[in-house]
């Protein structure tokens, strides 16, 4: 109670000093900042010092009880799949190969999308179709909804669409647990173990969950390993199905963002990179896109899966930086070009860089601040899945500079001020 008598003390002396303000068009302004000041104070205050209450509050034996069971949290990507999953069976939902793909490239599902209730005759023709499917770029729009794709399959699936290719060498040594150079049906079930986060495998009492759900034979089992679960699956043809699983989703995200067309306007590339991406800057980058790309230039498709190959490899791509030029200081074009060139082996045209600098360059130095540029790309590339830790005092001073300075830009504007 102290500490908030000070408090108080020192919000009236504040209010006091610019209580001259009072008829002036500023003072809105200034009270937007004092205000934010005072929530922050105090909020801060409320997470840091010991609970001091009025009246002893009484803990039960049945409120321990409840804290010390609690329901795990739904992932991020867990809601996705239980959003675009459009079939149920046994209670599990399940993606059709048309589900995946809608989920990679749409942030909201149809709101027309109806789950199906899947019978046994079903599944048993949807095996068929899986035996059936040849290995290329087109398989998951050929199969369409007549496929099956688990949850834990799904999580594979987004792994492989962010591999660059020296990783698949990797993915598949994952798979391959005893080392023999091919992986078997019961290996790649085990995948659920390793790719899905432990509390996903928790029910709400704690205990872990069986794994029966992945006994349901799926497309991909199936068309790595045979109606009857006894082929093997070589190294091969594993990499030779991540390729064509990017290539798919790259033809289909450039037909949607191009509409149809062979080529694809800068506006739609831009479209596209800023799409499922929420950073600070968004509006500056829409700004920038609107202000700066002139119209009639287009982008081809081959230049489009050259910029998806480096986004693939940002790792590479930031260290190459932190090699070339100082990691504090932003980077021009020519070194922005050559660190793509070190981490890919490839060239990004004039074209596509010309585009990526109107987008990002902020003050119109020629120079990109690389950090925001990665945090851009990471988003694009895990497609709006990626963590956004906003926990915390950090994550709160944040949005309270964000809601602040945006009060105070409402102040100004309405009392005319040109600052």
């Amino acid at each position: 109670m102290a500490t908030w008598g000070r408090l108080g003390v020192s919000w009236r002396s504040t209010v006091r000093r610019f209580w001259p303000l009072r008829n002036t068009g500023h003072g809105r302004a200034v009270g937007a900042g004092l205000l934010g000041s005072v929530v922050a104070s105090g909020f801060i205050h409320y997470k840091t010092e010991p609970r001091r209450r009025l009246w002893p509050h009484i803990v039960y034996a049945e409120d321990a009880k409840k804290e010390e069971i609690r329901v795990p949290p739904v992932s991020m990507r867990r809601l996705r799949f239980n959003q675009f999953a459009s079939i149920i069976y046994e209670e599990e939902p399940y993606m059709t190969p048309r589900d995946f793909l809608h989920s990679v490239m749409m942030e909201k599902v149809d709101c027309k999308l109806q789950k199906k209730m899947l019978t046994k005759a079903d599944l048993d023709n949807m095996i068929r179709v899986a035996s059936r499917a040849e290995a290329g770029n087109n398989m998951f729009r050929g199969i369409g909804d007549k496929g099956l794709i688990s949850y834990t399959e799904y999580l594979f699936l987004l792994t492989i669409l962010t591999k660059p290719q020296a990783g698949f060498h990797i993915a598949f040594k994952m798979l391959d647990v005893d080392g023999n150079e091919h992986v078997d049906k019961k290996e790649f079930q085990k995948l659920k173990k390793v790719i899905r986060p432990r509390k996903e495998l928790l029910r709400q009492d704690g205990t872990e969950l069986s794994d029966g759900v992945d006994e349901v034979n799926t497309t991909l089992q199936v068309f790595f390993f045979g109606k009857n679960g006894k082929e093997k699956l070589q190294h091969k043809d594993f990499c030779r199905f991540m390729e064509d699983l990017q290539a798919e989703v790259q033809e289909v995200e450039f037909l949607r963002f191009s509409k149809g067309m062979k080529t694809m306007r800068q506006e739609d590339f831009a479209e596209w990179l800023l799409h499922f991406t929420n950073e600070e800057n968004n509006e500056a980058y829409w700004d920038n896109m609107k202000k700066r790309i002139p119209t009639g230039q287009s982008i081809t498709f081959d230049e489009f899966k050259a910029f998806c190959l480096f986004i693939n490899n940002l790792e590479d791509f930031a260290f190459s930086v932190k090699m070339i030029n100082d990691a504090s200081r932003p980077i021009g074009m020519a070194e922005f070009k050559r660190a793509v060139k070190i981490a890919t082996g490839h060239d990004l045209s004039e074209n596509v860089l010309d585009t990526v600098f109107k987008i990002f360059d902020l003050d119109g130095d020629n120079c990109l601040s690389h950090k925001e540029f990665l945090a851009v790309m990471k988003d694009r590339v895990l497609r709006g899945l990626r963590v956004q830790p906003q926990h915390g005092i950090f994550g709160y001073w944040k949005c309270v500079k964000r809601e602040t300075l945006q009060g105070a830009q409402e102040a100004l504007r309405e009392t005319g001020s040109p600052f």
